[in-house]
């Protein structure tokens, strides 16, 4: 059995309350276990911290265990150096997901510190792009 975490980060614990226009209305958990139900078969957890040490040192815990990484770390995308390192230290693949499509927004938005150190970038497509970073690793 596959074993994929989905790490998000800060202010990705208030999906469902804060702009609404830009990331819907549906809670993470929600959403979580109707895509734990899509995806039987493989063990699906979910990490979040608003902390960018939690989220290097939950990448550290699981990069080498772990069949993959999905990754939204939020503004963290933009500004973490440490971040990037932490997935470039590891050997767990790592997908990088942001719900909302991140080149049609501000332009401080466009540049990723992480995705040079993913297997690839999913933006745009809301939650679902969760599911089709979880597919994309189940895919070798």
């Amino acid at each position: 059995m596959s074993r994929i975490i989905i790490i998000n980060g800060p202010n990705l614990n208030l999906l469902g309350v804060r702009e609404k226009g830009i990331y819907g209305d549906q809670r993470f958990e929600t959403y979580f276990e109707r895509l734990r139900a899509q995806v039987a078969g493989v063990e699906l957890s979910y990490f979040q911290s608003n902390h960018e040490g939690a989220i290097i040192d939950k990448i550290h815990e699981v990069g080498f265990s772990d069949d993959g990484i999905v990754l939204n770390a939020g503004a963290y995308t933009h500004t973490s150096l440490a971040i990037a390192d932490a997935i470039a230290a590891v050997t767990t693949p790592v997908v990088e997901v942001h719900i909302s499509n991140v080149y049609a927004r501000e332009p401080y938005r466009h540049h990723s510190y992480l995705a040079k150190n993913c297997k690839g970038v999913i933006c745009g497509f809301g939650l679902d792009g969760y599911r089709l970073a979880v597919e994309s690793l189940l895919t070798k």
